[in-house]
């Protein structure tokens, strides 16, 4: 492998369908959305449009032309660029990771698409765009085939073992449980305000006054009609994204080998992400408000790695959902470490009545200013108050702390219920603060953090015992200060 390839063709159309998405925002405020304007010829629009859109073919075909790859050496080396030529070097034993996906565009030729991700890294370190598969299998082969006979002292038992319990399929998630999944999650308010925003960008192409103008009788019927159509737009919206997250995640699949986790979805773009299980950091339990009461969860791992330019990386989905009944099992199978029938340690009832008065403390200004500018009809924000104690009570009764071993669980809720699980040894920090206020009641608010993507996960848990705060704090470093305040 030690010759110099080139990506397969196909990938001058994938450069060019990314440059017009990096553009399209800018493409459409310059040259779209001014339209005609007075004193410049007609032809000057369709000429700037004409000599964008070949600079964007231009380019991605010289983007194509000038990036090859090889392997020498025990390196995988990469050298690209149009005008400043790059050459990167990744050595095999800095590799942890290699994710294979694949796209519509990539599916339709029998192509793959390849990153490869080291350790600290805020981009994927190497990205082949269009491979063969069998090139992209072999090359992921290779280099773990160089990896273990460089590690000696592994070499012999994996050989021996090659077949032997190589991998073994821990969960797989079926079709009515991804429509439940779909249902049940917020994908629908992502996609009404996506679609909301999109619509308001060419709030000057469309002409809604002469829409809304020749269909003023036909409105002037009553409110039940616009209320009927609101429903039927909100239920197809509803579809949609019910539709979409089924897709995205269909055949959902989690397989466990000795070393990684390999999870495996999609239905038009199919993705295999590959997560080393030295770098996860914890595990995240997240149950919305309609699952919680259903005995529903969904669980994420917090992972040491990912790229900005992979937004999916740096939040990876281990469980679309899973029954919390089964939970604990499940987890044992992929990470023993992890306990997640811990029952957990309220915190005390005085603190109720701050969860209350924060609620207050942002609702009065809005009700006040409703009342104010919209009367008589802002008095109904009143009916805020009792929404606002309800959901300081579900704050309240959701926060809670634990400690099992050298386990660390935080839950706490803002919409949805959160309990994160962290090791000792991978937690970076813990602080415990505690103001004025809280100083009265003797309560603190506690935070820890771990690494997650390129960033941190933080659990944090309002008004908890200041006395268990000082537990935790000694837990963790039992012979040094914690920062507090």
């Amino acid at each position: 492998m030690s010759e110099p390839k080139r990506l397969h063709p196909i990938a001058v159309l994938l450069n060019i369908i990314k440059s017009i998405k990096e553009l399209v925002i800018p493409f459409l405020l310059v040259v779209v959305i001014p339209g005609k304007n007075e004193g410049i010829p007609g032809w000057i629009q369709p000429l700037v449009i004409a000599i964008i859109i070949l600079l964007i073919i231009g380019n991605a075909f010289l983007q194509w032309l000038r990036f090859t790859y090889r392997i020498e050496e025990g390196e995988f080396r990469i050298e690209s660029g149009v005008f400043v030529r790059k050459k990167r070097y990744i050595k095999f034993d800095r590799i942890h990771s290699i994710d294979i996906s694949e796209g519509i565009i990539q599916r339709v030729f029998s192509l793959v698409k390849l990153n490869i991700e080291t350790a600290g890294g805020s981009q994927a370190d190497a990205v082949l765009s269009a491979i063969r598969k069998s090139d992209a299998d072999r090359l992921n082969a290779y280099i773990s085939e160089e990896k273990n006979a460089n590690n000696p002292s592994d070499k012999d038992e994996v050989a021996d073992n090659e077949i032997v319990a190589k991998s073994s399929s821990v969960f797989k998630q079926t079709l009515p449980q991804l429509f439940a999944m779909a249902a049940t999650s917020g994908a629908v308010g992502v996609f009404l305000s996506g679609a909301i925003a999109f619509i308001s960008q060419f709030d000057e192409m469309i002409p809604f006054q002469r829409i809304f103008k020749d269909y003023e009788d036909f409105i002037e019927m009553g409110t039940f009609i616009l209320t009927l159509f609101a429903l039927v737009a909100l239920l197809a919206v509803y579809v949609l994204a019910t539709l979409s997250m089924v897709i995205k995640y269909a055949s959902f699949t989690v397989i466990k080998t000795d070393e990684e986790i390999v999870i495996s979805r999609g239905l038009l773009e199919k993705r295999r992400l590959t997560i080393p299980i030295h770098k996860i950091q914890g595990i995240r339990i997240m149950e919305n408000l309609i699952r919680k009461p259903l005995g529903l969860a969904t669980v994420y791992i917090e992972y040491a790695g990912g790229s900005m330019e992979d937004k999916e990386s740096l939040s990876i989905m281990l469980f679309p959902l899973i029954r919390k009944k089964h939970l604990q099992g499940k987890i044992l199978e992929i990470l023993p470490v992890y306990e997640t029938d811990t029952k957990m340690k309220p915190i005390p009832k005085r603190a109720l009545s701050r969860y209350v008065f924060r609620k207050f403390l942002y609702l009065i200004p809005i009700i006040g200013a409703l009342v104010w500018f919209f009367r008589p009809w802002g008095y109904l924000s009143i009916m805020l108050v009792p929404l606002a104690v309800f959901w300081a009570y579900m704050q309240y009764r959701d926060a809670g702390w634990s400690i099992e071993g050298n386990l660390l669980l935080l839950s706490s809720r803002f919409f949805s219920k959160q309990t994160l699980i962290m090791q000792r040894s991978r937690i970076q920090s813990i602080t415990y603060k505690k103001s004025w206020f809280q100083n009265r009641k003797e309560l603190a608010t506690i935070t820890a953090s771990i690494k997650s993507g390129i960033t941190s996960r933080v659990g944090m848990v309002a008004d908890v015992e200041e006395k268990d705060c000082l537990i935790i704090k000694s837990w963790y470093s039992p012979k040094k200060a914690v920062d507090s305040q």
